[in-house]
């Protein structure tokens, strides 16, 4: 379902430290954005609403909206620290092409045909 790499599952439990938050979720979400279709959310929790889906993902308790599961399977999670550039990135493969500001996506059996 969710992937996340082992900097990813080490960044998010320091955040958690950070805040003092002995128990908490990584809530990962789709919001419509952009031109074509929808992005990814992701947010740190400490609750569980009706509705969601808990999965343990590299020892986080990781939260999906069960409507939502379709858009987060096959999604790798992994965060870059290289001096210049600093966060999470989410890469899915079973993406359809996006529009040209790389932001947004849609599932392939959502896009629309090309125009000829």
């Amino acid at each position: 379902m969710v992937v996340l790499t082992e900097r990813a599952g080490t960044k998010i439990r320091e955040l958690f430290q950070e805040a003092d938050v002995a128990e908490g979720y990584l809530r990962i979400g789709v919001q419509p954005s952009c031109c074509s279709g929808f992005s990814y959310g992701l947010m740190l929790d400490t609750e569980r609403h009706d509705g969601d889906q808990e999965f343990l993902v590299s020892g986080v308790k990781v939260l999906v909206n069960a409507e939502e599961t379709r858009y987060v399977d096959g999604v790798e999670i992994d965060y870059i620290d290289d001096g210049v550039q600093q966060g999470f990135t989410v890469v899915n493969t079973k993406l359809a092409p996006s529009c040209g500001c790389g932001s947004s996506y849609q599932l392939p059996d959502e896009a629309l045909p090309e125009s000829v």
